[in-house]
């Protein structure tokens, strides 16, 4: 991508059109000392109780039940910035191999399939999870998919790595090209100006 005014006006956020869904009041008795803790969040985050109370359910739906199905345990970013010093190529080659079967399992298990909409919005849901920041750009037919994880050029390599192999293996016709800094990797692929990973 280049950084020119005119090519930036060019790059759109991705709309995600928000389905109405149903809705049904309920009630929860819980201990008061939950119910302020979520009060003072809730105040803290500029947000309603009911708006936060609907993203930890969410989240829990969307992926904090998964994560228990398919054995996923949270690691700290130090961690993670350890461990990403010390890894080789080839062992950076072995975790993605290691690693693509169990994203396709669990694509599977919470989204019903596993085809490249459905596999999109699980890593999606895995950033959001995770605190990492993502977004979503369109340039004509292009798609930019943005991670931000401050991790370090190993990570990098390995999320570059990680959705070659995907793609690769979804979209075997189209070309994924990736731009890589220590804290960031942009993948960018002509998928359509039609596509849309929410739609499936």
């Amino acid at each position: 991508m280049q950084n020119n005014n005119e090519t930036v006006e060019s790059i759109s956020r991705k709309k995600h059109t928000i389905e109405k869904k149903p809705t049904r009041s309920t009630s929860y008795r819980l201990p008061e000392e939950i119910l302020n803790e979520l009060q003072t969040e809730a105040q803290e985050k500029n947000i309603s109780e009911n708006v936060l109370v609907k993203q930890i359910l969410e989240k829990h739906v969307k992926w904090d039940r998964i994560e228990e199905v398919v054995g996923m345990i949270p690691v700290p970013h130090g961690l993670l910035k350890i461990i990403g010093k010390e890894m080789t190529e080839n062992q950076i080659d072995d975790l993605v191999e290691k690693l693509y079967p169990i994203i396709m399992d669990s694509t599977m298990f919470a989204k019903g399939g596993d085809d490249l909409e459905r596999t999109i919005e699980m890593l999606e849901d895995f950033m959001r999870a995770s605190g990492l920041n993502s977004d979503h750009r369109v340039e004509g037919q292009i798609h930019h998919f943005i991670i931000q994880h401050g991790l370090g050029m190993t990570w990098s390599v390995f999320i570059e790595k990680l959705m070659q192999k995907i793609f690769a293996s979804k979209t075997s016709d189209l070309e994924l090209k990736c731009q890589l800094t220590d804290t960031t990797v942009v993948a960018s692929i002509p998928l359509g100006s039609d596509f849309d990973e929410h739609s499936y």
